[in-house]
């Protein structure tokens, strides 16, 4: 528990400061192209960069490369560098002839994601966006490359806080073109070339940064590259049987996407404010408790349980599976409560401005109230999932995906048949709360069957005992919440009121229920932070 605790606040911390730095820079986006018709044709254009690149590297990396990275590094000579070398060199071709290809079939890809209600005009806009936009498919793929032989070395600090340049140089580009474009810059019928020019360039130099820093950060610690191109010793036929079942899933869950973004556009052309903009920002805010927390747990996880599958330590993995569930839900059970109840106070504070309004802003935080459900599920499924990596299985979570997919495309389809546009996005988040509620428990007995069990009466006595901890501060948060309605209107001043004694207090509340009711985690949280206070 010590050592994931310390690997974990290690990556937390440059976590954190790379959320919060994103969150500064998607205000500015907000503010600078509004959640409206602009900004629904950059959130479509900026999304497809990762879409490709999680079809052909980003799932495979946790799933395949860093269990195979690890494998030969115990069982290589060299320890894995011939290895590790040929992987950059195949990736990078790769990844750069998917670039140029993406590039020319810029207009197609959008047209995939985008609803038929879209004007001519601001599909010409998404496209010229997405030529500019795509190369970061290369600097993304390179990045992840370097971040994985980091982590299986042990060095989790570069992959988490290489993010926060790419934030530095986004604000500064964002503040730039809200300068020069003014309200115009909101408008896909007014903003020029020169303005499209210096967004979509902008967002590509802030990733190129970003990989700049992690190749850097490899070369400190030994790496060197040199080209290496033995597609037989890169064990491609291994990784590709591996990782058959990965591309499935991604390819399931990616359909997904197209789905929602597909009805979030339809519903955003109709609603404008309610469309694949409010979607995504919410989606990002969910993710900032999960981002900072759980995925810093995941990081360090993952190589620990490969080595105690190769080495036949199923106790150890169910241990491990076990420390991470309770050290991530100590924080992420309140952190849901709170979004729940706090949602649009968060998202006026941060989207209501520019050229952005407040009714806008509310609607991302009521979006963003159905994600709070959401948040506890999808981080366990996420925990899951790398139990099944670590055993080498792919193809158990291409189907537990598989079911997922169908539930929330399933019930997305029936809110925007039944509900009108400007609910439609609301729909959507509810669906994908179903949907990984459901999963979860699918994945929860498999994933159980293959280690002999995953301790789950320790960790349902564990998640019981810390939402009873947590029922008292979310109160807290929502008598302030209605006691600052009553007194004023809402307004970015009233939400940071809201923010700070609301959600303060109702975590400080939580801590300490949950510290006199002796939960192990909070106890090594507050020990942990006493500790540094102290010194």
């Amino acid at each position: 528990m010590s050592r994931l605790l310390r690997a974990s606040a290690i990556m937390a911390a440059g976590t954190m400061v790379s959320r919060v730095t994103g969150f500064v820079r998607t205000a500015v986006l907000v503010a600078a192209l509004s959640s409206a018709h602009m900004g629904d044709a950059y959130t479509i254009a900026n999304a497809i960069p990762f879409i490709l690149f999680d079809f052909l590297l980003g799932g495979v990396l946790s799933s395949v490369v860093v269990p195979m990275i690890v494998r030969r590094q115990k069982e290589d000579p060299d320890g894995g560098r011939a290895y590790e070398q040929r992987l950059m060199t195949l990736g990078t071709i790769a990844l750069v002839l998917l670039t140029v290809g993406a590039v020319l079939l810029a207009r197609p890809l959008i047209g995939l994601y985008t609803d038929d209600g879209w004007s001519e005009r601001k599909i010409e806009v998404a496209v010229i966006l997405a030529q500019f936009v795509l190369p970061q498919v290369a600097f993304v793929g390179i990045g992840a490359l370097a971040g994985a032989i980091l982590n299986t070395r042990d060095r989790f600090a570069a992959p988490m806080w290489a993010p926060v340049l790419n934030n530095i140089v986004m604000i500064g580009v964002l503040v730039l073109y809200y300068v020069t474009a003014g309200e115009a810059g909101a408008d896909v019928d007014r903003v020029t070339d020169a303005d499209l020019a210096l967004l979509g360039l902008g967002t590509t130099a802030g990733i190129a940064a970003q990989c700049l820093v992690l190749m850097i950060s490899l070369h400190r610690v030994g790496f060197r590259f040199r080209p290496r191109f033995g597609l037989r010793e890169a064990r491609l036929g291994e990784m590709g049987r591996a990782a058959s079942w990965t591309f499935l899933y991604i390819a399931i869950t990616q359909f997904g996407f197209l789905v929602t973004t597909n009805l979030a556009s339809g519903a955003g052309d109709e609603a404008p404010g309610g469309g694949p903009t409010a979607y995504a920002n919410a989606f990002q805010l969910f993710q900032l408790p999960y981002g900072v927390i759980a995925v810093s747990v995941i990081t360090a996880m993952l190589p620990r349980m490969s080595r105690s599958v190769a080495e036949g330590e199923l106790a150890s993995v169910r241990e491990e599976f076990a420390s991470g569930v309770r050290l991530v839900s100590v924080l992420l059970v309140p952190a849901g409560l709170l979004l729940m109840v706090l949602g649009p106070a968060i998202t006026v504070l941060i989207y209501s401005w520019g050229n952005n309004d407040l009714d806008n802003a509310v609607y991302i935080g009521n979006v963003l109230q159905v994600f709070g459900v959401a948040l506890v599920p999808f981080s366990i499924f996420q925990l899951l999932l790398r139990v099944f990596y670590a055993f080498g299985d792919t193809r158990t979570p291409a189907f537990v995906g598989m079911g997922n997919t169908l539930v929330n495309v399933a019930l997305s389809l029936a809110v925007a048949h039944f509900l009108p546009a400007q609910y439609v996005v609301m729909g959507l988040a509810f669906s994908f709360t179903v949907s990984y509620v459901a999963g979860t428990a699918v994945a929860w007995t498999l994933a159980s069957r293959r280690a002999g069990g995953l301790n789950g009466r320790v960790v349902a006595g564990g998640l019981s005992r810390m939402y009873t901890a947590a029922i008292p501060g979310a109160l807290i948060a929502l008598g302030v919440l209605w006691l600052t309605q009553e007194l004023t209107a809402l307004s970015p001043l009233s939400a940071a009121i809201m923010l700070a004694a609301g959600g303060g207090a109702g975590m400080l509340v939580y801590l300490v229920v949950a510290h006199r009711a002796r939960i192990p985690e909070v106890s090594s949280l507050v020990g942990m932070v006493a500790g540094r206070v102290r010194r």
